[in-house]
């Protein structure tokens, strides 16, 4: 039931407190809707949560928006280990699971539905696992889908159900098969995708394959590890590949069946960053390929045929550590946007000085490119023409995460993580910024 005033706030600081309180699937949470100026730009910045709760968004691999394109959901500590949602125009804030999830929160495109991965002993809530985080002997992982449309009405009419009449169990992923760390939903939704357990990985190495070991000074990136499948319809399990290193970053494409593209994690500089491969395994290819002064990092697939990545251009020339001499401006940086059907690379610029682009994305129609820096700085590119624009800044680098920009699927704004609201300068909210009308506005190109 929704409950009015001092209530709504009183509940709302309680849920702050920590784990003790009980919290349940559509609680619901007083608006904290703000608009403020960006300090520099002027752009009016739409924060949908404002309290410091420690919100995060979801990775930028993966859909933020739900299929009605009215909620965004995103992750908090104002109920640890749950999932919540946020309606863009009137700021409710509902939360969405109460059993707890694991790894990534994967919102379906095509239905109102919240994908997530739980332990299978689901007793209490887990925490979401940090990205990159190394193989954790998590146990067996159920893999679940929340009917996110009943759970908004339910919830607003203040006629909740019991949680399992919400979720939709697909089958479980057995300790020894997956680690739980990884989830993507194909794009025809009936497919899930996550990262395999070493010892499974071995067994499916092709003969006489040489496993890597840790690259770089974070002591990852080691193998074998690879991709595993679940058939939704029948909790089927499969192997999609194994390879010699460390899997990040799982994602599917969510405009083209069966197609993956994912990382080799290993912290930082990797000898061979990006991959895609088919869903049957096939077609397993580098998808940058990269010279050991490449520093390539932060792939998204943006649009139906194209991938954003970063080349990093954040260390003096001449550097050459234990991450080996990449990442310097000796060779072009910048952000770039490869083909997945032409394999061709099309370069987007750089900043002038700074890190360079970080955290990169675009818009689904191809027309707009978006990336931040070191300084949590927001920067706009107009695809058509190169130029670009320092979109808002003053998100503070002494934040906990970076701002992760993700455009929406209509292409008319991003999403964000900023600590700029912060007494301290490091808890986050999530918020939303609009690309400009004068540049949404046609214009010919240059």
């Amino acid at each position: 039931m929704r409950v009015a005033g001092a209530a709504v706030a009183l509940i709302a600081a309680l849920a702050l407190s920590g784990p003790a309180l009980a919290a349940h699937i559509g609680d619901r949470f007083a608006s904290e809707l703000r608009v403020v100026p960006d300090p520099v730009t002027g752009v009016l910045l739409r924060f949908l949560t404002s309290a410091p709760a420690g919100d995060s968004k979801i990775y930028p691999t993966h859909p933020q928006w739900t299929a009605d394109g009215k909620w965004v959901i995103f992750r908090s500590r104002r109920v640890p280990g749950q999932a919540f949602a946020v309606n863009e125009e009137s700021g409710d804030i509902v939360q969405v699971t109460e059993t707890g999830y694991t790894g990534m929160l994967s919102v379906s495109r095509k239905s109102m539905r919240l994908f997530f991965m739980r332990r299978d002993d689901h007793g209490r809530p887990s925490a979401a696992t940090p990205r990159g985080t190394a193989e954790l002997p998590l146990g067996p992982m159920q893999i679940v889908a929340i009917d996110l449309e009943n759970v908004f009405a339910d919830s607003a009419a203040g006629k909740m159900k019991r949680p399992s009449e919400y979720e939709q169990v697909f089958g479980t992923i057995p300790a020894e098969f997956g680690d739980g760390h990884e989830l993507a939903i194909d794009a025809d939704e009936k497919t899930a995708y996550f990262r395999l357990m070493r010892a499974t990985a071995a067994k499916h190495l092709p003969a006489g394959t040489q496993v890597e070991s840790n690259f770089g000074p974070r002591s990852m990136g080691a193998g074998p590890t690879g991709i595993g499948a679940m058939d939704l319809a029948t909790g089927a399990l499969r192997v999609v590949v194994a390879v010699p290193f460390q899997v990040g970053h799982i994602q599917s494409n969510p405009f083209v069946s069966g197609e993956i593209v994912f990382c080799w994690e290993t912290g930082g500089k990797a000898p061979q960053r990006t991959w895609t491969v088919r869903a049957d395994g096939t077609g397993l290819r580098p998808l940058f390929p990269e010279s050991p002064f490449d520093w390539v990092t932060h792939e998204a697939i943006i649009t139906r045929d194209e991938v954003a990545v970063a080349v990093m251009g954040h260390r003096p020339p001449g550097t050459n550590d234990a991450w080996g001499p990449a990442g310097t401006r000796e060779h072009p940086t910048g952000m770039f946007i490869v083909n997945l059907r032409t394999r061709e690379i099309q370069g987007l610029g750089q900043t002038p000085s700074g890190s360079g682009l970080w955290h990169v994305h675009g818009s689904p129609d191809g027309r707009w490119a978006t990336a931040d820096d070191f300084a949590r700085n927001l920067y706009l590119i107009d695809r058509r023409t190169n130029e670009r624009l320092l979109l808002s800044t003053g998100h503070k680098v002494t934040a906990q995460d970076h701002v992760h920009p993700t455009f929406s699927p209509d292409g008319t704004k991003i999403e964000i993580q900023s600590a700029m609201l912060s007494a301290d300068g490091r808890s986050m909210n999530i918020c939303i910024v609009p690309v400009p009308l004068e540049w949404l506005r046609t214009r010919p190109a240059r």
